[in-house]
């Protein structure tokens, strides 16, 4: 009996090393997760569609971007590589006065990224991580900057039971001006909790607060958000979300769909 009991110590560092950690993509929502990718694998998550709608007294602007790619590398045990892209972006501006309509397609910008996590890597319990990043002026305006930029992201998830987790998402942003020459600083802050409705259903619920202080007008955007996720396996999830402005400020509406892989 003490023989089976050494063997099993000694076989179950090696079990629970081979145990792979749940699928955590970053989308949908509001906010970031936490968690990083486990080494050795790659996660894929891609938006198929995203639609934003803005009203002022200028006009409307509707802005669609396609197959919005984010590819997430896990390189070490606490840290993943982050590849960005927005393959392309439309935007039609009708004019409040005149009634003309104006339509713009283009590529956008690319993020790179390093994510660490710097507690509980797979998400779960208290998990706190870091992701700086930079952005490259590949596309242009409207969907691209038109220069450079960058930030870092903070993400912190706390378990608050099996089905109930909080988030809080902190951002600060070395934003390009609106005039494409030059930066600003910017900042967010998203709340919410995400809910395990079933073993392969979650819900999201956020709330955000946006400063943007760009030299041609400093806005303050409050949002809400609500998201579902269903996984179908452990390799795949497929998602879809909404967001409303809660202020003159903040866009009128966005709704948004996408599917995440893991590989």
């Amino acid at each position: 009996m003490t023989r089976w009991i050494a063997l099993l110590a000694v076989m179950l560092p090696g079990v629970a090393a081979a145990q792979h950690r749940d699928l955590c993509a970053e989308r949908p929502g509001l906010g970031t997760p936490a968690c990083t990718v486990e080494p050795g694998h790659v996660l894929v998550e891609t938006g198929l569609a995203d639609w934003t709608r803005e009203r002022d007294a200028d006009g409307r602007t509707d802005t669609v971007g396609i197959a919005d790619t984010l590819v997430r590398i896990g390189v070490g045990a606490v840290t993943e590589l982050q590849v960005g892209w927005t393959p392309y972006g439309h935007q039609r501006m009708r004019d409040a006065t005149t009634g003309t309509v104006t339509w713009t397609g283009r590529v956008g910008d690319v993020m790179l990224g390093v994510k660490r996590n710097l507690a509980e890597p797979d998400g779960h319990g208290l998990s706190f991580a870091l992701t700086p990043f930079l952005t490259l002026p590949v596309g242009r305006t409207p969907i691209g900057e038109g220069d450079w930029g960058g930030g870092i992201v903070a993400p912190l998830t706390y378990d608050l039971s099996d089905a109930i987790q909080l988030e809080f998402t902190a951002e600060a942003d070395a934003a390009v001006d609106d005039d494409g020459h030059g930066r600003h600083l910017a900042y967010n802050g998203v709340v919410g909790a995400e809910w395990d409705f079933t073993e392969h259903v979650e819900l999201v619920g956020e709330v955000q607060a946006i400063r943007d202080r760009d030299p041609g007008g400093r806005t303050t955007q409050y949002l809400a958000g609500v998201s579902a996720a269903w996984q179908p396996s452990g390799h795949v999830q497929l998602d879809i979300g909404t967001a409303a402005g809660l202020n003159r400020a903040a866009p009128d509406i966005r709704v948004y769909g996408g599917i995440s892989a893991l590989f």
